[in-house]
């Protein structure tokens, strides 16, 4: 089952995503000690600014896909794909794919005609899920990330969710 979380869920955001930042640390640009020590407030403002989506397995959360919109009003109409994350032993299961398409029908709703991402370079399987999904890569950021004293490419990537196509 697939949620849209309110404000009444922030507990439930809370558990997956710091389940998320400890178990998957390379995956994130964000750290469990950056999220650790957030106050009530703050793990609230975020949840509320953001469109985030939880997969639940017997009504315990295992995967979470967000959506952050771009706020300026020339760039509106875009979308980051943040916090992806799905629990391994869920993994292949169809939870990323409910996710995105709860994500996709809601972003649409809303007048979002383009969603992005950034992933690592080191997350092949990843990589070729958005591929299935539509996406195009649109190009890299060397060393955009630094995780346990390496450094890692990022891949940025596209989709256009109003027919529009992507050209590179």
């Amino acid at each position: 089952m697939i949620r849209h979380l309110g404000p009444q869920d922030v507990s439930i955001f809370r558990t997956i995503r710091m389940e998320a930042l400890r178990r998957e640390p390379a995956a994130f640009a964000s750290s469990a000690a950056d999220w650790e020590l957030l106050p009530h407030d703050e793990w609230m403002r975020r949840l509320i600014t953001n469109y985030v989506f939880v997969s639940f397995e017997a009504d315990e959360p295992v995967a979470i896909m967000g959506m952050m919109r771009q706020g300026a009003s020339k760039m509106a109409h875009r979308a980051t794909l943040i916090m992806v994350y799905v629990r391994r032993d869920q993994r292949g299961r169809g939870h990323a794919k409910a996710l995105l398409d709860a994500l996709v029908g809601h972003a649409r709703e809303s007048g979002i005609a383009q969603l992005e991402l950034a992933l690592s370079a080191e997350n092949p399987a990843a990589f070729r899920f958005y591929q299935r999904e539509g996406f195009t890569e649109v190009g890299r950021i060397p060393a955009g990330m630094r995780h346990e004293g390496r450094e890692i490419d990022e891949i940025l990537m596209a989709r256009r969710i109003d027919g529009e196509t992507i050209s590179v």
